[in-house]
């Protein structure tokens, strides 16, 4: 199994340590299949790795289909949702399950990468 690290907004890390956003959204699917943890990395202005979560599975559909099957617990607004799948065939949804938040935020090079990845990368066990 392996881990990717993403970086996300702080206002969605929020939603994601409150348990409202069960879903993380991309327009690009990571291409490994194994992965079991998300490591969060909330962006400006915290720029720090802050949490993980595990990965329950990964669902890939059309952007209407995929709201449809996750808009209850999606952490987001339609309005926000449809800007961002704009223009796009198919929608990528990481879903969220048991949320670790770190005590202590910790430095992205504490994890080898140098600067934070502009939606993902890959971090080997």
């Amino acid at each position: 199994m392996s881990k990717i690290l993403m970086s996300i907004k702080p206002e969605y890390v929020d939603e994601i340590f409150a348990g409202r956003k069960k879903y993380e959204y991309r327009r690009i699917k990571a291409k490994r299949d194994n992965l079991d943890t998300m490591i969060i990395y909330s962006t400006s202005p915290i720029m720090k790795v802050v949490g993980e979560v595990e990965i329950i599975t990964i669902l890939e559909e059309s952007p209407e289909k995929l709201w449809n099957m996750t808009k209850e617990q999606s952490g987001t607004t339609k309005e926000f949702y449809d800007n961002y799948f704009k223009n796009c065939d198919k929608a990528i949804a990481y879903k969220l399950g048991k949320v670790t938040k770190y005590s202590k935020p910790k430095d992205i090079k504490d994890f080898g990468i140098k600067n934070a990845p502009q939606s993902f990368i890959y971090i080997d066990k």
